[in-house]
């Protein structure tokens, strides 16, 4: 992805699509000394139909799109976009190390061709909630979580938690029994409601019993949660889009070279 070496455990052989999580990219790369920041990452490209969301890990994301949004996220702090009708953006690296998660979101059709909207997201901005032990930190980015809410507003029901543990940190996690839900590690090692213990680089997907589940750290574990409202519909994902019909993929390419999407010209 934009030269960044990836992880990617959605879509898998084992998981085509948990509704409404449409694919998950982990990448961690450092910049050649040699190569321009403002050439490395993702350049230029198009949207439609989700929301492409980043939470940055180490290092920054600098953001900029056809909607003239141009907004610098470092370590902690998450970008959202509803890409809506369609939207052209590029995330460029700030810093030489740079890890990240990047999620897309499906829309329901209702809101697939909304105006876009864009929500840059800092750590220091971001609602914290703390376990008993003092060795777990969640951030709430949106949704909520022990009456703690999130502040990025979603087009349907979307936890989204980042989660830091220390080592023999423990926290209990209410998940709702209406959402499917996945964690993923990005590093580090945990074990899952008294039971199962997980490496980092995995995905695990809860069952949908309304239990929540238990996380206890046998190792320093960052790690990403999320839970949403299944939308129920047929989807097709192609290239830079996520439509619900083969036609309103090839009305999207059709659309974005027709440049109704917008123009992004970097600076």
């Amino acid at each position: 992805m934009g030269g960044m070496n990836i992880r990617q455990p959605l879509p898998s052989r084992q998981l085509e699509y948990l509704d409404p999580f449409v694919l998950l990219h982990h990448g961690h790369t450092i910049i050649d000394e040699d190569k321009p920041m403002n050439q490395a990452g993702v350049g230029p490209h198009p949207h439609r139909g989700f929301s492409p969301v980043t939470f940055v890990f180490t290092g920054g994301v600098h953001h900029r799109d056809s909607r003239q949004n141009n907004s610098k996220v470092y370590a902690g702090g998450t970008q959202w976009m509803n890409a809506g009708m369609g939207i052209i953006h590029s995330e460029r690296p700030l810093e030489p190390e740079q890890e990240i998660i990047q999620m897309w979101v499906n829309s329901p059709a209702a809101h697939k061709m909304d105006q876009p909207a864009y929500f840059p997201l800092t750590r220091e901005e971001t609602p914290t909630v703390t376990s008993d032990d003092g060795r777990v930190t969640v951030y709430v980015i949106s949704g909520e979580l022990n009456d703690v809410k999130g502040t990025i507003p979603t087009l349907t029901p979307i936890n989204a938690w980042t989660i830091y543990l220390q080592e023999s940190g423990k926290i209990y996690l209410p998940l709702p029994a209406t959402h499917n839900a996945f964690i993923y590690l990005l590093d580090g090692r945990v074990r899952i409601s008294e039971q199962t213990e997980v490496n980092g680089k995995n995905m695990v997907v809860p069952a949908n019993d309304g239990a929540g589940i238990t996380l206890e750290a046998l190792k320093e574990t960052r790690a990403l949660l999320m839970t949403g409202e299944p939308i129920g519909e047929k989807i097709v994902a192609q290239g830079p889009f996520v439509m619900n019909s083969e036609i309103e993929i090839m009305e999207a390419y059709r659309d974005f070279r027709k440049g109704k999407m917008g123009i992004l010209i970097e600076e």
